[in-house]
């Protein structure tokens, strides 16, 4: 046993081994103070068949584990004849069967080695960036405490092409460190003439405990079996999964012998399992797999998290996330500045909940006036603009099962441009130039009117842009002011069947379209003023929208 917290856990489990016959050999860290050492050995002073041996730091990552398994193996090996395989195992294993079953099992296969050990283009697992490296390469800094020096001996040597090579053509492997090896094998291991050379050469490996009983078991077993006796589970960053007491269904099913990490103070799980024969799991071949499905799950709900929903725990970087939004919603720009009752004619057509300007300088216009909205989101513009991206996706995941619409224009914070750019939820309805209208209708001085489209059409391009990238995934329709008022009928048409919610085939009301009785003019007169209002189409200056007369009727003969 291999030891370094949780003493009284570490005692409790070693008397459970010793209860069972089996003689314990443990470990402890050198970092634990002299005293708590002491006490801890003098409180297992009463089993005679378990012994300490010589201690050593086991900083993770390090040759100093692969030592302290040699010096409990070698005692092992030479305290206790009788013993036919040696199970390494650490403070934090718990045995989930009867210790019995566990003998009669390892007696069934007398020359069977339990170690996983494949080569380094097999395993998925390592993680950090290092394969073959972590056997060509010489690591002599730690790195858990000096990630820096770690990174810089890296680099310097892949820079000048400094390798080493593996003593006597030995092909390496890696695996997990919990292994079960026959007393021939391990004891050819620690017996071995070109041991030094061997242990010299592990000594610079990257987590060497991975690879050292791995590689060698190789040279000596006649008969391997690639996989740990141990239940142990690690996460996508390569760090093992602790089990608590709301796992113990979990554990029970997995049918494993032993399972690691077991949290300290898992009361539970040490009642349920440090037991007699009647009361432990079923005799049955190991199974782990049957509890894999879990894992994946749970690997995959950490990773990818659920569609739409960002949390302190799990904010993905740009892009991982899985979906952007949790449910469809529109956007509209430039319709509210067109016509006069367009959110209360959409919110009836739809049946939808249809905000105003949620991005607005002064505050998130929702729907009705309302000052808070579901999930206590506010309307304040300070806590809006501190992530304008976890507003929307939070109204979004607030509302689920409601469909949400809101109005959007080039005053508004343009933060959220590439978020719904690039979101399939979005479904968004593009008017380009119609931020002119409210400027149209203003009786502001002419100099500030023009400034200000010049600014607002520059913004709305630059968003166009964005609209119209080859990375967008939202469904976006854009009209040209002029080509929209011209039959105004059949895009909103498209817009309620597209959002789905209308009950009716064909539209029988439609909203109010605002007086642009000398909306020509006007744009005209920016365009004297040396500015180029484009966005908008195509409008005559001599006359107004309303004012456009019928087209004359075609000549036709008659004889």
């Amino acid at each position: 046993m291999l030891v370094h917290t949780a003493l009284a856990r570490a005692e409790q489990v070693a008397r459970h081994w010793s209860a069972a016959g089996c003689p314990v050999v443990i470990h402890v860290d050198k970092g634990v103070p002299r005293r708590t050492y002491d006490t801890f050995v003098t409180s297992l002073g009463d089993l005679p068949k378990v012994k300490f041996s010589n201690r050593y730091r086991c900083e993770w990552g390090t040759w100093g584990i692969v030592a302290a398994s040699q010096s409990a193996s070698e005692l092992m090996l030479a305290s206790f004849p009788d013993v036919r395989h040696v199970y390494l195992a650490s403070g934090s294993c718990l045995p989930l069967r009867p210790v019995e079953e566990l003998i009669a099992y390892l007696a069934a296969r007398p020359q069977t080695d339990f170690i996983e050990s494949a080569t380094t283009s097999d395993v998925p697992w390592t993680v950090g960036g290092l394969d073959e490296e972590r056997f060509t390469l010489r690591f002599p800094v730690s790195w858990k405490k000096n990630r820096y020096l770690f990174d810089r001996f890296v680099e310097v040597q892949r820079r000048f092409g400094l390798q080493r090579k593996m003593p006597n053509g030995v092909i390496p492997h890696m695996g997990s460190q919990w292994w079960c090896l026959s007393r021939r094998t391990l004891s050819a291991i620690l017996q071995d003439p070109e041991r030094r050379k061997y242990d010299r050469f592990f000594r610079h490996v990257w987590i060497p405990d991975e690879s050292y009983f791995q590689t060698l078991a190789r040279l000596y077993s006649s008969k391997i079996e690639s996989r740990s006796l141990t239940l142990s589970k690690f996460d996508f960053q390569g760090k093992p999964h602790i089990f608590y007491d709301d796992h113990l269904q979990l554990l029970r099913r997995s049918d494993c012998f032993v399972a690691r990490k077991i949290w300290p103070y898992a009361d539970r799980l040490y009642e349920a399992f440090l037991t007699d024969p009647s009361g432990a799991m079923k005799r049955t071949e190991p199974n782990p797999g049957k509890i894999d499905r879990i894992f994946a799950k749970a690997v995959e709900r950490r990773t990818r998290g659920r569609s739409g929903l960002y949390m302190q725990s799990r904010f993905p970087n740009e892009d991982w996330e899985n979906g952007v939004t949790a449910a469809p919603y529109s956007m509209f720009q430039g319709f509210s500045e067109l016509f006069e009752n367009f959110e209360p004619w959409l919110a009836k057509a739809t049946e939808a909940r249809v905000h105003g300007h949620l991005f607005a300088p002064d505050r998130a216009h929702y729907a009705e006036g309302q000052k808070t909205l579901n999930g206590a989101q506010s309307d304040s513009a300070i806590l809006r603009d501190y992530s304008a991206k976890a507003f929307l996706t939070n109204l979004i995941w607030n509302t689920r099962g409601e469909r949400q619409c809101f109005q959007f224009g080039p005053a508004d914070n343009q933060d959220i441009n590439w978020l719904v750019a690039k979101d399939p939820n979005a479904q968004v309805s593009v008017i380009t130039g119609a931020w002119a209208v409210p400027l149209f209708r203003s009786n502001l001085d002419f100099v500030e009117i023009r400034r200000l489209a010049a600014r607002l059409q520059q913004i709305e391009s630059k968003h166009m842009d964005v609209l119209r990238s080859p990375y967008r995934k939202a469904r976006v329709r854009i009209w040209s002011m002029a080509e929209f008022i011209e039959a105004p009928m059949e895009p909103l048409q498209g817009i309620l069947d597209e959002i789905g919610r209308t009950k009716l085939r064909r539209l029988a009301e439609v909203p109010q379209m605002v007086d642009l009785n000398g909306f020509g003019q006007f744009l005209q007169n920016l365009k004297n003023q040396g500015m180029h209002p484009y966005l908008m189409g195509d409008f005559p200056a001599e006359r107004g929208i309303a004012a456009t007369a019928k087209p004359a009727r075609k000549p036709y003969l008659v004889r």
